[in-house]
């Protein structure tokens, strides 16, 4: 298996001699062609969210497991969930190659024990029920095996996102994502290609999540966690738009639902209290389309 990670970029010789702005359209153009790559995974793409949405809906969690700048990657990810999509913070977890000590210092020697990874993710407590989202770039990092043939192990759903065919890490995925990226400018450097392919395919995997646990209503994050001035701005614009009234009454709404854009979207529309918004809710499934569409069946039943 080659990988073609480590391999030398086509363009690259003499880098180093180049003016400011050579440079950096050489660089520009690596990192189009790495955002490119998810072009070829969308069927993967939307598999490995359906798993992860399933997980989510029936109770178990979301776990997000790498080393290095893959992991970094899928932390980042990870840690937007709660507060763009409303998720509980014990429903989203993080496996990270060398644990907090890595937030300051990225040392690499905790990527090359595969122990390490089986120790974590056993740690984590994950298992049945549970989907981990498991990052590296190569495929062949050891920490990243370790996480994989622990939650393999163990009963969770495994999602293997990898930058190389025919990869190790996807012999023990029950989804296996492949972003073939492009060597790097400067060689080796996966948080450039690679870590922008995998950025994007993070993004759309948890926004198909946010999508699928019903969370999103006519491209607006419904389900936020409004917790400072502009996302509370934020919360009531939704609530007006999606409502049809004017900001001052969508605040107002939004207050008597303890913020709950769609709880106050719901009492916009008619329903009596918060408590009747909320089983509707239930009822929907969590969504607001389907909640709001109940109310017009009550109304012309």
């Amino acid at each position: 298996m080659s990988d073609r990670t480590e391999e030398r970029h086509g363009q690259a010789r003499d880098l180093d001699t180049r003016d400011s702005f050579a440079i950096l359209k050489l660089l520009a153009e690596g990192q189009q062609a790495a955002a490119r790559a998810v072009d070829a995974a969308f069927e993967p793409l939307a598999r490995a969210a359906s798993l992860a949405t399933e997980a989510l809906r029936s109770g178990g969690r979301l776990v997000y497991a790498g080393a290095g700048s893959s992991g970094l990657m899928a932390m980042v990810d990870a840690l937007e969930l709660p507060g763009t999509y409303g998720l509980a913070q014990q429903s989203v977890v993080v496996v990270l190659a060398g644990g907090a000590a890595s937030l300051a210092d990225l040392a690499g020697g905790y990527e090359d024990d595969r122990a390490l990874g089986a120790y974590d993710t056993e740690q984590a407590g994950v298992g049945p029920g549970d989907c981990i989202v498991i990052v590296s770039a190569s495929g062949t990092t050891p920490y990243a095996l370790g996480c994989a043939e622990a939650a393999r192990a163990r009963g969770a759903s495994v999602v293997a996102i990898a930058n190389n065919a025919g990869t190790p890490l996807f012999d023990s995925a029950d989804v296996a994502v492949l972003l073939e990226t492009p060597p790097e400018v400067v060689s080796g450097s996966t948080r450039m290609g690679a870590g922008t392919a995998q950025k994007i395919a993070l993004n759309m995997i948890s926004t198909l999540v946010g999508i699928g646990l019903g969370h999103v209503h006519d491209g607006h994050m419904v389900n936020l966690r409004p917790d400072n001035a502009k996302l509370r701005q934020r919360a009531a614009r939704m609530v007006a738009e999606i409502a049809g009234v004017d900001l001052v009454e969508a605040e107002r709404r939004l207050e008597a639902a303890g913020g709950s854009v769609k709880i106050a979207v719901l009492l916009a529309s008619g329903v009596a209290d918060r408590g009747a918004a909320q089983a509707r809710l239930d009822r929907a499934g969590q969504s607001l389309r389907r909640a709001l569409a109940l109310g017009e069946h009550s109304e012309t039943s």
